[in-house]
């Protein structure tokens, strides 16, 4: 095999097997992934020319200097020596800059496509994976993948051309070092690769642990309240605490390997540098070549190296890039595979008529009963439609799965048209959902009321919050319409937040499916009642689904539906339901009576 074929399987070696537990391949997917890379070619390919001047410009230096020359004779050497050194860390830092900017735009995007998923998908995704790794991910994940793509990049085609363009030149210089070189090489990548396997396997341990920690500590800290009122609060701390400890552990694990990694590749490589110089001495001595050739071969030895030795740094930190990315995508690639998107949901006006028949929706563990089983109605027009229940009967779900936030599936036909579940776009698109606790966002309240419609004028949303009865609570506030509200802002009592809602309804006109999951379940009666008679003109002219266990909601129906353990036990009119003594819906009543 001549030393130049055995270069090219070396190369092929050394950057497919160096990068396999470093790179996904998926990466080459993100957009502006080929711009950049061609960059980065370019420019790590001026590198290595300014450090092979560099190396000859230094080697020039010291032989005029080593024979007494005059330095007036070295000098021109001298100045080309800092030029090719300031032009090499030139190009390096051109080269971090554009990585770096690409890995902020890229992870950004990734970002904004992980939160639209996890808006689209809603629990389903999140039910999962846990909401602590959900929130982790968004965060500190992505934060890692940026990092990820800052780094890999310029590693892998520092290590795919400065290493080969050196050792070319080395092989015009003295072909019995250079072929050395070329021979350890794939060595050392070995023993790297074995190590990257140890790694792998214990950074793959190490997330899954982090995962679970996350979503114990969250889950831990939204059930706080309650745990304390258990007294369980102590017995969940000590849980959190033996969860990190683990996790504590198989980090060091993690590092341990990660620094052997390290080791050995420092070992290795300053072992052959050391193995060079002393061929090189013994060649001097023995006059066989002369002081240029062999001070070059030197100066570039290290150089040969170093990406090598670069591309093992922040190795824990690019394998857990690796994973976040992964993850990552394991998410943006989900596919809501029960959705006909490519039939578009008609406009629901007073001639529409929706028919569910064996709608199902169970959680995807699977190891829970169906949520909702055999769901079964037709409704016609602008109905207004009631679903009541005890606390559990599946209420919400159902709701839940009409929003499309909830997967499920059955036969689901509008106007004849049909489709297997409610996750397709143009029909959320006619939906208003108001939940029991409706979001306040960290912004203003003209924005918090115009969320349907951003670009809805200051007289629309001032028209819409008059509707609402909020219109008082902006006068009232130091800047009006523009105060923030939201989290640590303004705060607002249940039934405000529940006129916010509203008032989105009443601006968003042009959604005619409006979704109500217990909208006065924790008010008083009379905030329920100042807030019914504001609701009463929003239920006009709209298909209304209302959960509710307050009946006294039953007179502005036009349907109900009885719910219990995830089906509906019956169905009606209010009247006709409410003359039947012995019907399903009297014995709730008659439930809900006796827990008051």
């Amino acid at each position: 095999m001549c030393p130049y074929s055995f270069l090219a399987w070396s190369f092929y070696f050394s950057f497919l097997e160096a990068g396999k537990f470093m790179i996904d391949k998926q990466i080459f997917k993100i957009e502006g992934v080929k711009n950049i890379l061609s960059w980065l070619v370019l420019l790590t390919f001026l590198q290595a020319v300014s450090i092979l001047f560099q190396a000859f410009f230094l080697s020039k230096s010291i032989v005029i200097l080593w024979h007494q020359s005059a330095f007036s004779s070295a000098v021109p050497y001298i100045f080309g020596f800092a030029i090719s050194l300031l032009c090499r860390h030139f190009f390096s830092l051109i080269k971090e800059g554009s990585a770096n900017s690409f890995s902020v735009t890229a992870s950004e995007g990734l970002r904004d496509q992980l939160l639209g998923k996890y808006l689209s998908f809603g629990d389903q995704t999140i039910f999962k994976t846990g909401t602590g790794h959900a929130v982790s991910l968004l965060h500190a994940g992505i934060d890692n993948v940026q990092n990820y793509f800052q780094l890999i990049f310029i590693k892998i085609i520092d290590l795919s051309i400065i290493p080969w363009l050196l050792l070319i030149y080395m092989f015009f210089l003295r072909w019995q070092e250079a072929l050395f070189l070329l021979l350890i090489f794939p060595v050392i990548i070995f023993f790297f690769v074995i190590l990257g396997l140890a790694a792998q396997k214990r950074a793959d341990n190490e997330y899954r642990n982090f995962t679970v920690l996350n979503n114990r500590f969250a889950d831990t800290l939204r059930g706080m309240q309650t745990l304390k009122q258990l007294g369980l609060s102590r017995i969940f701390t000590k849980r959190i605490y033996e969860t990190s400890e683990r996790y504590r552990k198989s980090t060091m694990r993690s590092l341990t390997i990660a620094m052997t990694s390290t080791f050995s590749l420092d070992f290795f490589t300053t072992l052959s540098i050391a193995v060079i110089a002393v061929f090189l001495g013994f060649s001097l001595m023995e006059g066989k070549m002369s002081l240029f050739p062999a001070l070059t071969l030197l100066v570039l030895a290290p150089e040969y190296f170093l990406p090598l030795r670069t591309f093992s740094e922040d190795y824990h930190a690019t394998l857990d890039g690796k994973n976040a990315f992964t993850e990552v995508l394991s998410v943006i690639n989900q596919k809501k595979t029960s959705e006909i998107s490519a039939l578009k949901v008609p406009a629901i006006d007073s001639e529409t008529v929706l028919s569910v028949h064996n709608f199902s929706f169970q959680y995807p563990d699977g190891q829970q009963p169906a949520a909702l089983k055999d769901i079964n109605f037709l409704v016609r027009g602008f109905a207004k439609v009631a679903v009541v229940g005890l606390s559990g009967s599946g209420k919400t779900t159902l709701l839940s799965s009409l929003a499309g936030i909830n997967s499920g599936r059955g036969e689901i036909s509008i106007n004849r048209n049909k489709f297997l579940n409610f996750q397709n776009t143009s029909w959320q698109k006619q939906i208003i959902y108001i939940p029991q606790k409706p979001y306040i966002f960290h912004t203003s309240l003209r924005e918090n009321i115009a969320f349907y419609q951003p670009d809805a004028p200051k007289e629309q949303v001032v028209k819409a919050a008059k509707a609402a009865g909020i219109y008082e609570l902006a006068s009232g506030l130091f800047n009006g319409f523009d105060t923030m509200i939201g989290e640590s802002e303004q705060s607002l009592s249940g039934g405000q937040a529940q006129r916010i809602a509203l008032a989105r309804a009443f601006l968003a006109s042009d959604r005619h499916i409006l979704l109500f999951d217990e909208p006065t379940a924790h008010l008083d009666i009379q905030t329920e009642y100042d807030l019914k008679q504001t609701m009463l003109p929003l239920l006009e002219n709209h298909l209304v689904f209302f959960a509710t266990h307050r009946l006294h909601w039953l007179k502005q129906m036009d349907y109900v539906l009885v719910m219990d353990n995830g089906h509906i036990i019956e169905q009606g009119r209010p009247r006709e339901l409410l003359e039947d003594f012995d019907g399903k819906l009297n014995e709730l009543r008659k439930e809900l009576t006796d827990e008051k």
